[in-house]
């Protein structure tokens, strides 16, 4: 069987069912990070992201930059679990081609904001390979009561979003800055039922956050902020790259952080019974089901 016929999802939940856990482990495969039982506080969380030339970044572009995505696409799985980023492993794959200066510069991009957050980088691995290709581990922490998976939405919620989406391709895939700080103030202040970061797109995103909770959801197209860099409407449903936050709250918690004012917190629909699946409803009021599509791998 070839690999685009069960895509990349597909491949994981096949491998996901062949892989034993023991019970130090509280969360495996199937969500932003893994979740590591750690001491009577805190959670351990562990995850890890490749970065390859011709996928998530073009030969063109500065090193600075690739590499200041390598480490920041990993820091934003973090964020989405509510947790602080501490630890780095870098790996990097480099073509002959590449010069010492252009590997300098990939470093140099993942050290200015490692230590933005304060992120120690403590080792990894160097090999020759025919394209660019880094991968980062990160290390980090979540106290227990803070802890948020996709699993947890609930019919009802209403779902929200820390920025505008789409055009992330203009330039934001390589400078967006990870919500670690808009996490940890939503996850400290508000009760939030569950989040993901978006990078393969809205809907698939979204549809992770229901797949996991067996819930639907329904989304209004008027309430969507669309980056001014989006081609359109369907770029900010399915272009991905954007690592904003997409997280779920009970209306209740809903009302008090719309009162709150926090800027960066957009409603842009509510959480339904699972039957009804994945619902878009248009700037006319008209409801429409949708796949829960995005950026695939195969």
């Amino acid at each position: 069987m070839k690999l685009e016929r069960i895509g990349e999802f597909g491949l994981i939940k096949k491998f996901r069912k062949i892989i034993k856990l023991d019970a130090s482990v509280i969360k495996g495969s199937g969500d932003d990070c893994a979740v590591i039982a750690f001491n009577k506080d805190k959670y351990l969380l562990l995850t890890c992201d490749m970065i390859v030339e011709g996928v998530d970044f073009y030969p063109g572009e500065k090193p600075y930059l690739i590499g200041r995505k390598a480490l920041g696409v990993s820091i934003s799985d973090i964020a989405a679990c509510a947790g602080m980023p501490k630890y780095a492993l870098v790996s990097m794959g480099l073509p002959k081609r590449v010069s010492v200066e252009y590997a300098e510069r990939i470093v140099k991009g993942m050290l200015d904001l490692a230590r933005n957050f304060k992120i120690n980088i403590v080792g990894g691995d160097i090999s020759k390979a025919d394209k660019l290709v880094i991968d980062v581990s990160l290390l980090g922490f979540v106290e227990k009561r803070n802890l948020v998976l996709r699993s947890g939405a609930k019919v009802g919620d209403t779902i929200f979003v820390t920025g505008s989406l789409g055009g992330s391709i203009r330039g934001k895939h390589l400078r967006f800055l990870p919500r670690v700080k808009e996490a940890r103030k939503l996850a400290a202040n508000f009760k939030i039922n569950s989040m993901i970061d978006i990078s393969d797109g809205l809907c698939a995103d979204l549809g992770h956050i229901l797949d996991s909770s067996k819930v639907g959801g329904m989304i209004f197209e008027r309430m969507i902020p669309v980056n001014k860099n989006a081609s359109n409407f369907k770029d900010a449903l399915y272009s991905g790259e954007d690592f904003e936050l997409l997280f779920t709250v009970s209306k209740k918690e809903a009302e008090r952080l719309i009162k709150s004012r926090i800027a960066y917190a957009k409603p842009i629909g509510e959480i339904v019974e699972k039957k009804r699946g994945l619902i878009l409803v248009d700037r006319n009021n008209l409801k429409k089901n949708i796949r829960p599509k995005g950026y695939k791998h195969f």
